[in-house]
């Protein structure tokens, strides 16, 4: 009884281990970075999702908007800045915010272009379904961000979970939304959806810290204990801050 248990033990180990058909970590760091950089090619590729995500939406076609999800660059950015936390690379981290910041930027002034000259004033139900995050929300963020970062870490590049990830956390939607929110000055919508799109950069972004703090990302440098713990205590916090808002509408959404 005690060799089945072990055997079953050591059986569940090696089923669920991160390790096994782990990439190196050199080919981890040169993968998730690349995916990071903000160029001129991913630059017009982000142009180019923003606008197919912003007609998907004024439209209410769904497949258009699935299309635009899957040829956005922003899920590189935020692994990136992931990897430079796991990583304690600060100055790294820094540079692939303000990338990312920028990417967010462009987006949010061609969606909200694109919604002044569309002749389409009327909320569609893609819209409206952009604007009120809940908690389930959090969950899929959660789950998107420990399978992408799990898909980018393996020996196999070529993988299907990249895509799926894109399309399940929904990235670019949310962002559409906030232009044509604000472009119509409707406040309790431009809310939802910044909301919605903080609750997914987020919650990808702390999980696939964890999952790369698992696989002990080489670290860059070195913090005392002190500095761990004031660390750790931030992005607790900063958990509670995102996660807490989500927990609260989800309860008034059901008691409704």
């Amino acid at each position: 009884m005690k060799l089945f248990s072990k055997e079953l033990t050591n059986a569940c180990k090696r089923a669920f281990s991160l390790s096994d058909d782990t990439a190196s970590h050199e080919e981890i760091k040169t993968r998730i970075l690349n995916g990071g950089q903000v160029t001129g090619t991913n630059m017009c590729i982000l142009i180019c999702a923003i606008l197919i995500a912003s007609v998907g939406l004024n439209t209410g076609s769904a497949a258009v908007i699935i299309g635009a999800m899957l040829i956005s660059p922003l899920m590189g950015s935020i692994l990136a800045m992931a990897y430079s936390v796991a990583a304690v690379d600060f100055q790294r981290f820094r540079r692939h915010f303000y990338g990312f910041m920028i990417q967010v930027s462009i987006s949010f002034l061609v969606s909200v272009i694109y919604f002044l000259i569309s002749p389409i004033k009327a909320p569609t139900a893609e819209l409206l379904a952009r604007t009120q995050p809940s908690l389930y929300d959090v969950i899929i963020a959660t789950a998107g961000g420990l399978a992408g970062i799990i898909g980018n870490t393996r020996t196999d590049k070529a993988n299907n979970v990249i895509p799926g990830v894109a399309i399940a956390t929904a990235l670019m939607p949310p962002l559409c939304t906030c232009g044509y929110s604000l472009v119509q000055g409707r406040w309790r919508m431009l809310a939802g959806a910044v909301y919605l799109f903080t609750v997914n950069c987020y919650f990808i972004f702390i999980s696939a810290v964890l999952v790369l703090d698992i696989l002990k990302i080489p670290k860059v440098s070195s913090l005392s204990e002190k500095q761990w713990k004031r660390l750790r205590k931030g992005m607790i916090r900063n958990t509670i801050f995102v996660l807490l808002p989500s927990v609260i509408l989800t309860y008034l959404m059901l008691i409704d």
